[in-house]
């Protein structure tokens, strides 16, 4: 059974900083591409980061420079690192599992609140 774990979220002043971590079971973790998406009430569920099974990552325009993905083959592990965090940051951030050749094999995560206010 396939299962993703995020861990890492909570609530954060403004210039505050998180770290969120996706734990994998089931799959051969590194053939997957792991992404990071992000909702917020009301909005569209947003591409926030991806680090492809080769190490190359792209992120949002929105956080370049301020939040920084990142994986560990050996753990089974995503982890984003959010920096200067602002309160249109706050959303729920889920992972996601993407097989880097086979459509139709991929996996969500349950998502992690992440909230900005001071």
């Amino acid at each position: 059974q396939v299962q993703l774990v995020e861990s890492g979220g909570g609530l954060v002043q403004p210039g505050g900083s998180l770290r969120l971590s996706c734990a994998a079971s089931g799959i051969t973790f590194s053939v997957y591409d792991m992404e990071w998406y992000r909702q917020a009430p009301g909005k569209e569920r947003e591409l926030v980061a991806s680090i492809r099974s080769s190490g190359s990552t792209n992120y949002a325009e929105s956080v370049k420079g301020r939040f920084t993905i990142s994986r560990d083959n050996v753990k089974k592990s995503a982890f984003l690192q959010m920096n200067s965090l602002q309160p249109e940051d706050t959303a729920v951030y889920s992972c996601h599992a993407k097989h880097m050749t086979l459509r139709g094999f991929h996996y969500w995560g349950q998502g992690t609140q992440v909230t900005v206010s001071s």
